[in-house]
């Protein structure tokens, strides 16, 4: 069985870790700093997950949002990236700040992750350029979760450039192109969960 998504109460949280209980069962789970700072014990969290099983051991990794766990995924995809170096970027940068990176070509922002160095952030820049960003489990990316109770809601990661990006691509313009276009637009002030703001933005940087 792989589990893909909990809800439950937090019970504790450390360094890099979570215990969460879910109808009487505790189940540990790796997470970035970034969303255990928004975890408090006692108080209900909804989590994305991302199992992984290998012949010595399971562990799972905890997301706030579908969007991160498949840049988690697309990021272990890369030669030599583990998933505590790929939970350490995603935690660095955001899904969209690592896409911006890739987009831009920007290795360096990448070495701000805890255990990432120029040759790995070269080599995951490398990798993932020219590719469509990642989409969910079955092909979308859903709303927020909340983190939290039902009272204090955590806002994840919209997709709104994705979209933005696969309009442009529907529009004729190259995937490459698309992104940077978008990424740029981002950079520029354009707002981030406006999809129809990050087009005309990203149509602009195209004709420019």
């Amino acid at each position: 069985m792989i589990i893909g998504w909990l809800k439950g109460e937090v019970l504790s949280t450390g360094a890099d870790t979570l215990l969460i209980n879910v109808n009487g069962v505790g189940y540990v789970a790796l997470a970035g700093s970034s969303l255990l700072a928004k975890l408090a014990p006692g108080r209900e969290a909804e989590l994305h997950i991302e199992t992984r099983v290998t012949e010595n051991s399971i562990q799972m990794f905890a997301f706030e949002s579908d969007e991160a766990r498949a840049w988690f995924v697309r990021l272990t995809d890369v030669p030599g990236v583990g998933g505590k170096v790929a939970l350490a970027v995603l935690d660095a940068l955001g899904p969209n700040g690592l896409m911006d990176a890739v987009t831009l070509g920007d290795a360096a922002s990448l070495t701000r992750a805890k255990g990432v160095g120029k040759k790995v952030a070269e080599r995951i820049v490398g990798e993932l350029s020219g590719k469509a960003p990642p989409l969910g489990r079955f092909g979308t990316l859903p709303g927020a979760v909340h983190a939290g109770d039902k009272k204090a809601p955590v806002s994840a990661p919209s997709g709104a450039r994705a979209e933005a990006v696969s309009a442009l691509v529907n529009l004729g313009y190259q995937q490459v192109d698309a992104a940077r276009a978008v990424a740029a637009a981002a950079a520029q002030g354009a707002n981030e969960g406006d999809v129809s703001a990050l087009i005309k933005a990203g149509l602009k940087e195209l004709s420019a």
